[in-house]
């Protein structure tokens, strides 16, 4: 028996089924998926950063083994983390990345602000440098394109390889020159640990050259062994090497070295003339000569000497636009004369005192002393408190502790021979 479901009228189309296939997924030739290359992104920021920390890392063995050893571990874990993000992608792995990233980061911002706690740097901020704010650049980099993959819903759209790949290739390209440029003579000198001097001690060195007493001329303590490099001019962006100068002994050179890394390292913290006048620093008004004395009172009445955290005298180039810190003038304590100042450097490292200037009474250079040593109206000498300088931008025509030149270059004790050192000079 046939009955009305049974028959299909003609030219009426079949009953659709109730469930349909999915549609067949569509594809763009040529494209992957956006995730893919932000992960190469993000290795291209890890192999720059890793690049920075392994280019430090021999400076910071030469401060302390766990100073180099927790660039060395950073170093080769970025570099690894790198490879893992582009072959072997996981959701742990990005939040390692973050973790990891996020510590370093946040270890470089205590050091910058108030100092590792513990170390030869204790509690002392260190200035910020281009290679190293450039590595936290990329590291947050790494942080925040990690977290994207973390939630991918937009990353999983497809992106034409023909316009997503010069990106990721302009990016490593980019990476890599800033990197690079980080690392040359004229960025890395802020950041050189050992090399341009983070050679931390330097104050230690200071205080336990305070026990010796000063000796005049150049047969201080015997002739220096031959060096295995040939002594070459100062290079702030270069190891600090201040052997062949007759006369030196090798702890002398040492205590110089030390104090002469030291101030390389940490008096750029003083480079901005409003910051330091806003920290108590003021100038004496003598930068027509091409170079400009800024003092501190405070600094100059404490009981520390040959701290660049606190150098009681900061000298700037007039002779560019903007000036520019190019030596610390370090001041014995009070009381102190040219026969009781501690031996630094023997022959590397001259005091002298200033006894033919006059001031006024708001500490203002004014002029130079009568014939009979005296001041002429209001005006009154200086204290004649030993001074040394340590010049940090570059070689010096008489050396990094050379006074200054010409009629107010000051004085040396009598007998003394003005101290020239041309195995270093410029």
């Amino acid at each position: 028996m046939i009955t009305l479901d049974d028959l299909t009228l003609e030219g009426e189309p079949p009953t659709p089924p109730t469930s349909r296939p999915a549609p067949p997924r569509v594809s763009v030739s040529g494209s992957s998926a956006m995730r893919q290359y932000l992960r190469w992104g993000l290795a291209m920021l890890s192999l720059g950063a890793a690049g920075i920390h392994f280019a430090v890392m021999s400076d910071h063995f030469n401060l302390t083994w766990y100073h180099g050893s927790f660039f060395a571990a950073t170093a080769w874990l970025q570099l690894a983390w790198a490879v893992a993000i582009v072959v072997r992608p996981s959701r742990r792995l990005l939040l390692a990345g973050i973790i990891g990233n996020l510590v370093v980061a946040e270890i470089w911002l205590v050091s910058r602000t108030i100092g590792i706690p513990f170390g030869p740097d204790s509690g002392i901020a260190e200035p910020v440098a281009f290679a190293d704010v450039l590595c936290t650049i990329l590291e947050i980099g790494i942080v925040l394109g990690s977290l994207a993959l973390l939630r991918p819903r937009f990353l999983d759209r497809p992106v034409r390889s023909a316009t997503a790949l010069p990106g990721v290739a302009g990016v490593g390209v980019l990476v890599a020159a800033l990197a690079t440029l980080s690392l040359t003579p004229a960025f890395a000198s802020g950041h050189s640990h050992g090399a341009a001097g983070h050679s931390h001690g330097a104050t230690d060195g200071a205080a336990a050259a305070a026990g010796h007493t000063h000796t005049h001329g150049t047969g201080a303590a015997g002739a220096q062994p031959p060096a295995a490099v040939a002594p070459h001019p100062f290079d702030p962006a270069l190891p600090i090497d201040l052997s062949g100068v007759p006369g030196v002994s090798p702890e002398q050179q040492a205590r110089a070295e030390n104090l002469l890394a030291a101030t390389v390292m940490r008096l750029p913290q003083w480079s901005d003339p409003a910051y330091d006048t806003a920290h108590g620093f003021f100038s004496i008004g003598d930068g027509v000569t091409g170079v400009e004395h800024y003092i501190n009172l405070d600094f100059m009445a404490d009981n520390t000497i040959l701290d660049p955290d606190k150098p009681e005298s900061l000298v700037f180039d007039t002779r560019v636009s903007p000036k520019r810190l190019v030596a610390a003038m370090y001041m014995a304590t009070p009381g102190t004369t040219l026969s009781s100042v501690p031996d630094i450097g023997g022959p590397l490292t001259q005091w002298h005192i200033h006894n033919n200037l006059c001031f006024t009474a708001q500490g203002r250079v004014a002029g130079l002393t009568k014939a009979d040593g005296s001041c002429a109206g209001n005006l009154q000498k200086g204290p004649l408190t030993p001074m040394i300088h340590v010049w940090i931008d570059k070689a010096h025509p008489c050396g990094q502790f050379a006074a200054l030149e010409g009629i107010g270059g000051g004085q040396i004790l009598p007998g003394e021979t003005v101290a020239c050192d041309h195995v270093h000079s410029g």
